[in-house]
């Protein structure tokens, strides 16, 4: 008989974290907070969890936190916010009628020898899926009709480490479901709702860019958000839920 690990975090399963079904995203959030599923909990400030419109029409999925994002506990917060709120606006979409998460909840990092700042490490495909259950409460709750992924690491999140941003953004993708356990939770039935899945860049691409290249990085970024309000539009030419009720 095989024996448990001493410290939750080894199992890399999130699901013993999660509240009772009928939490809210407030039940949610204060779960979220005393989440041990991964190990990146020890290294992390804070647990960052999703925010935004609890009715939102589109859900964007980002990689992990930043830096700010670990110190003020909330998600896109940093200059890649910043770019991807205004992104949102240029394509149509009101960026306060939108919910935003990470597919992983800890900030992951390490410390360069003989330096201070925290850089930003990738996540494994472990780590994610530990995460995962999280997601699947954030679907129950927003139900939303669209999901973008928010780069590479966002998109292996949903669709498994052959994805490649490069080769599959700007092209509606049909929803591949997270294979976690909806039963009698109304995950199921969130996931049956979603009609398309997105893919993009990370907003931090286009502050990477070179200074020649970052205004055609960004454009790229605004077409592909623009397919996601096409999307989202009604006969009216509404894109936001409010406005289509």
């Amino acid at each position: 008989m095989g024996t448990e690990p001493a410290d939750p975090a080894e199992r890399h399963d999130a699901t013993p974290f999660l509240p009772g079904r009928r939490a809210g995203l407030p039940g949610l959030r204060k779960a979220a907070a005393g989440c041990r599923g991964c190990p990146l909990y020890r290294e992390a400030t804070q647990t960052v969890f999703g925010e935004g419109d609890t009715d939102a029409r589109v859900l964007l999925l980002g990689e992990q936190p930043g830096d700010q994002e670990d110190r003020q506990g909330r998600p896109f917060v940093g200059p890649a916010g910043r770019v991807l709120r205004r992104a949102l606006a240029d394509a149509g979409i009101d960026p306060q009628h939108v919910y935003v998460t990470n597919a992983v909840k800890h900030f992951k990092f390490t410390v360069p020898e003989g330096r201070k700042r925290r850089i930003h490490k990738a996540p494994t495909l472990r780590e994610m899926t530990a995460c995962r259950p999280w997601l699947g409460a954030e679907l129950r709750v927003v139900a939303p009709e669209v999901v973008v992924a928010l780069g590479g690491t966002a998109g292996k999140a949903l669709l498994g480490s052959g994805f490649r941003v490069t080769e599959q953004r700007g092209a509606l993708l049909p929803w591949p479901g997270l294979g976690v356990d909806g039963d009698g939770d109304g995950t199921g039935a969130a996931e049956e709702g979603i009609s398309a899945l997105v893919a993009t860049i990370h907003p931090s691409a286009v502050l990477r860019a070179d200074d020649a290249d970052r205004a055609k990085v960004y454009d790229g970024l605004v077409a592909d958000l623009r397919l996601v309000a096409d999307v989202l539009a009604d006969g009216d030419g509404h894109t936001r839920k409010a406005e289509s009720r």
